[in-house]
């Protein structure tokens, strides 16, 4: 039965004003947490209607897939309003959509992850360890398949929130990180779902600063030890800024101002002139110090310009795809072999699904260690990043069947002309793959509600475009 079973979404970004899924009070630049977007109302009313042509009645799985709370760019408070809008749109009083949400916290939102780990670790020694036993070291990560856990991970922060809604009081938000699988023992078949933000060297920093200064330390192999190494690094940079007060803020300025070159070196700029005249160096004059910080400057820009979001000639940069094939040929790998006990047991047919990069994709890969060409799905994003449309840039929705066939619906791509926004069903598929009747039938169910999509696709162009206006507005303030 080609039922949708799961439902995959990423890169929200909610509080953030240049979230398509957070709304704008009327003819402002302002955020109004109070009410859904049109973007999101739209969107979850497409949804509904797939959903509600399912032949059974077993309701799917919600998994979101990192980035879903603003937690850098936005107040937590902010964040929190925009998701129980959304929360309010797909578990109605009168008719949930889904069974069970399953979150998959990532770099924006890694806080979320640090609070459920001290749940589960603080959990684990109440039933376990008895008092004056020696407590274990905590834990950074939990298992990868864990959807029949008896015991899982619940996101406390998210669960009560939305337990305050009376037909939900007792409704759990389970949380999953780095990595969630689903494997089907009839057919060896398993999609594993993680954020994307271990396929950037960027998020390694802390275990590369330690390898340069300590030459005989090796970068940890494990996912595990790569979370314990790069934990805090992740959330106080990507995750906590929001968090800071009018320091947040100006953060938020300076994130911004990164997305053109040209006014983020105007910026360092004129902190290098700043820097020079206020801490004198002997026998440098300011003019000489300036040119040598703005210099130094200047390679930073470089670096950052590289990062992959903004790489926009290629859905996937030589980088990001080298950290991709380091991700799945190690950690991934080796913590499927350690969940599943022993070589032989990997999966025969497999996918992955990630987000992050704001540009979404699909594709067929050959990786080291794995049974076959492994589908390769990239949700994209909501957000507008960019004062001019990037066409690589753009959003997309994964579904996922009883049997783990997997399609993706490309819901837009950025575009120049707003008769550019179309809605797309696309599937990763190897030229001598089987047939995936389920790609097949929601390629069908979206064709025959073509006007429900094609009234989203409208209301996606007016909001990028909204959205770009007020981004470029704020790029070029003065700091």
């Amino acid at each position: 039965m080609a039922d949708i079973r799961y439902v995959c979404l990423s890169d929200m970004h909610l509080g953030e004003e240049d979230s398509l899924l957070t709304n704008l009070k009327t003819s402002s630049t302002e955020t109004d947490p109070t009410s859904p977007s049109p973007v999101m109302e739209q969107m979850v009313e497409c949804l509904k209607e797939l959903i509600l042509k399912n032949e059974s009645d077993k309701k799917p799985t919600l998994i979101l897939n990192g980035d879903i709370l603003e937690m850098a760019l936005s107040t937590t408070n902010e964040a929190a309003m925009v998701f129980e809008r959304f929360i309010e749109l797909i578990m109605p009083e009168d008719n949930k959509f889904f069974e069970r949400i399953i979150y998959i916290p990532g770099n924006h939102d890694h806080h979320l992850w640090e609070s459920a780990r001290e749940t589960q670790y603080a959990n684990y020694i109440m039933k376990k360890i008895k008092p004056r036993d020696k407590l274990p070291v905590p834990w950074h990560t939990t298992n990868m398949f864990i959807e029949n856990e008896l015991d899982p991970v619940p996101s406390y922060f998210l669960s009560r929130l939305v337990q305050r809604y009376p037909h939900l009081k007792d409704f759990f938000i389970t949380v999953a990180y780095p990595n969630f699988g689903l494997f089907k023992e009839e057919n060896k078949k398993s999609v594993v779902f993680h954020h994307g933000h271990y396929i950037e060297s960027l998020y390694y920093l802390m275990s590369t600063l330690k390898s340069l200064i300590f030459s005989d330390r090796k970068e940890p192999e494990h996912v595990w030890d790569i979370e314990a190494e790069n934990f805090a690094w992740i959330d106080f940079f990507w995750s906590a800024m929001g968090r800071s007060g009018e320091a947040g803020q100006d953060v938020e300025l300076i994130y911004e101002k990164m997305q053109n070159k040209e006014e983020f070196k105007k910026l360092l700029y004129n902190l290098a002139d700043n820097l020079a005249k206020k801490y004198d160096l002997p026998g440098w004059g300011d003019r000489m110090e300036a040119k040598i910080l703005k210099w130094i400057f200047n390679a930073a820009v470089e670096k950052v310009m590289g990062s992959e979001r903004v790489q926009t000639d290629k859905d996937l940069s030589r980088d990001a795809e080298k950290g991709l094939r380091a991700y799945m040929n190690g950690p991934l790998r080796r913590q499927i072999l350690k969940e599943f006990q022993k070589e032989g047991n990997m999966p025969s047919s497999m996918t992955f699904i990630f987000g992050h990069t704001h540009k979404p994709f699909q594709r067929d890969m050959n990786f080291k260690g794995y049974s076959g060409w492994v589908d390769v799905y990239n949700t994209g994003g909501w957000v507008v990043e960019t004062e001019d449309p990037q066409p690589i840039h753009g959003g997309a929705i994964a579904l996922v069947d009883e049997d783990l066939n997997t399609t993706s619906i490309r819901v837009y791509n950025e575009a120049s002309d707003p008769g550019g926004y179309s809605v797309k069903v696309e599937e990763a598929a190897h030229a001598t793959g089987k047939p995936n009747p389920f790609h097949d039938r929601i390629k069908r169910l979206v064709e025959s509600s073509e006007e429900q999509w094609k009234k989203l696709s409208k209301t996606i162009a007016r909001t990028v475009y909204i959205r770009a206006q007020n981004l470029s507005a704020r790029i070029n303030e003065k700091p």
